[in-house]
């Protein structure tokens, strides 16, 4: 343990929603829930308008529609919020080089390795960083925590949310950890929590009671020792600039079960198209493919081949994974259908002669590029561009009918308007969406 509250951990203040709210004047202030918009879909983000409705992230989407059905829900636009990230991130890195991002929205920092870092003036560092942030990112805000190792100051910034800041001084981090709940520390979940509970363990402060023989027993050897010394906040993991990646995968949850093997597989085909764009942009390939299949009853599926060598070929990863459904009993539907590659390298060794074409080696903007304007579906928050009214977002759509607000986050709350699901002068701008 460091004797030195050096490492911030920074989480963007319900950053999907922030960033709608932020692109859209008439959301500010009003409640807003982002993620899958349709009746199997699940809560991303919800601002904290939404929040003391008691709607929550992973909660589905039906039952926050009961809980605020006043709410905005929208169904994501990961082009702005990649772009959000990237500026916080590069702001990031100008204060360290040791940058270790978690997500699109938060990372751990080791304010330490910076030469001119100054433990007396930490909270100082913390509130330029914090207003360097908001500025250039349009006025998002970022609650923070630092403390001397990765898992008190993960929770340190959970204290003052949102848009505060804590810092935990060296050797009071026990003190602090002891009356919190067991759920505060990072990987106990409701099963483990569970588990706990029917041994009289609610608090951090219990944890510490049990042995570690008689944790390791109670949660498995991995689980046990690692609760055990992080109840006594005994955490020296160092913050790593560098995440590897371990796949790259693309899934999607139905509105309704598909059973039409055709229509499964040409979303195969859109997936790999998809996957193999973004192992290209990021000078990636991969040898294992997985197809991943919920059925009807929920009852999930996995099935994978391995190449002999790595690839990033879109037609060779969609021939793969059709294989792979070719086996698999569709007759009662899949509810969830994904595309996935691993065994990733920086190089690929495809058949110097197997067929290829220009579209197998499109990147995700010459795909977009040449898609047309008009999308397959319209769904709520997506950008939109009229040819005589400007650039608005889609308030509503259904019934060959579509309702767009005309604002963006530099103007004022605008008009909404109506037009035909096909008007010829009402483009999409490229965004990607959660699945519904």
């Amino acid at each position: 343990m460091r004797s030195t509250a050096s490492i911030m951990h920074l989480d963007l203040d319900a950053f999907f929603a922030s960033v709608e709210q932020r692109d859209k004047p008439s959301l500010r202030g009003k409640p807003v829930i982002v993620g899958g918009i349709g009746p199997r879909g699940v809560v991303a983000t919800a601002s904290y308008e939404a929040r003391v409705h008691g709607v929550r992230s992973a909660m589905r989407t039906a039952e926050a529609r009961a809980r605020c059905p006043h709410a905005a829900f929208l169904g994501g636009r990961f082009d702005a919020y990649r772009e959000a990230s990237r500026l916080v991130m590069e702001r990031l890195q100008q204060e360290s080089d040791l940058v270790e991002p978690l997500s699109l929205d938060e990372a751990f920092v080791d304010l330490a390795a910076s030469p001119d870092f100054d433990s007396a003036s930490v909270l100082d560092t913390v509130e330029r960083i914090r207003a360097d942030i908001a500025a250039a990112t349009g006025g998002l805000t970022a609650s923070v925590g630092v403390a001397s190792s990765k898992l008190m100051a993960k929770i340190a910034s959970e204290v003052n949310k949102p848009d505060g800041v804590f810092v935990v001084e060296p050797g009071t981090e026990a003190d602090i950890l002891g009356p919190m709940q067991a759920t505060a520390i990072p990987g106990i979940g409701p099963a483990t929590a569970e588990r706990l509970r029917r041994v009289g363990i609610l608090t951090v402060a219990d944890l510490r009671s049990p042995g570690v023989d008689e944790l390791v027993r109670l949660l498995g050897q991995s689980s046990g020792r690692s609760l055990h010394r992080l109840a006594r906040a005994d955490d020296d993991r160092p913050v790593m600039a560098s995440r590897e990646t371990k796949s790259v995968s693309v899934e999607d949850t139905f509105e309704q079960d598909i059973s039409d093997r055709l229509q499964l597989e040409s979303i195969i085909e859109r997936m790999a198209r998809s996957v193999s764009g973004r192992l290209r942009k990021n000078g990636l390939s991969g040898r294992t493919i997985t197809l991943k299949m919920r059925h009807h009853d929920f009852e999930t599926h996995t099935r994978s081949s391995t190449l002999p060598h790595p690839t990033d070929n879109a037609r060779l990863l969609a021939t793969t994974a059709r294989r792979l459904l070719d086996g698999e009993d569709i007759s009662n539907g899949l509810r969830l259908l994904g595309v996935g590659v691993s065994g990733l390298a920086d190089w690929v060794q495809d058949d110097l002669f197997a067929a290829d074409d220009d579209e197998d080696h499109a990147t995700d903007e010459e795909v977009v590029e040449s898609a047309p304007e008009r999308p397959a579906r319209w769904y709520p928050g997506m950008d939109v561009h009229h040819g005589d009214h400007g650039d608005g977002w889609v308030w509503g759509a259904g019934l060959g009918r579509v309702a767009v607000r005309f604002e963006t986050r530099w103007t004022p709350p605008g008009p909404i308007h109506t037009f035909r699901a096909d008007d010829p002068v009402l483009a999409a701008g490229h965004t990607g969406t959660f699945d519904a």
